[in-house]
């Protein structure tokens, strides 16, 4: 009879053990997904931080970069402007002239 009880006890004391293991792997892994949440987080604050900072490091950029600028005064300006008015009538005889001598090629 003693026997046939430290065999049950064995067997119980076997599934006990299985269930224990069983039930410390989940809360294993239930520490390991809250981990992962929580590095996630950090992620993502430290993700929408850099996203600050490049943010106002850009416009730090513009705002330097438009002091640098030299504008052009009012002379400067007009001869410009005298410079691209006539490359576009330039071009636009030149373009028109190609047209009438190919329209005439055609024609003979």
């Amino acid at each position: 009879m003693a026997q046939k009880e430290k065999k049950k006890i064995e067997k119980v004391s076997e599934e006990l053990q299985k269930e224990i293991d069983d039930v410390s792997e989940k809360l294993a892994k239930e520490e390991k997904k809250k981990e992962t949440k929580k590095e996630n987080k950090k992620k993502d604050n430290k993700k929408e931080e850099k996203k600050s900072i490049k943010k106002e490091s850009w416009w730090h950029g513009v705002k330097s970069e438009f002091k640098k600028v030299r504008w052009p005064n009012r002379k400067e300006m007009i001869k410009y402007s005298i410079a691209t008015i006539s490359f576009i009538i330039f071009f636009a005889l030149f373009f028109y002239l190609i047209e009438v001598i190919v329209y005439l090629i055609k024609t003979l």
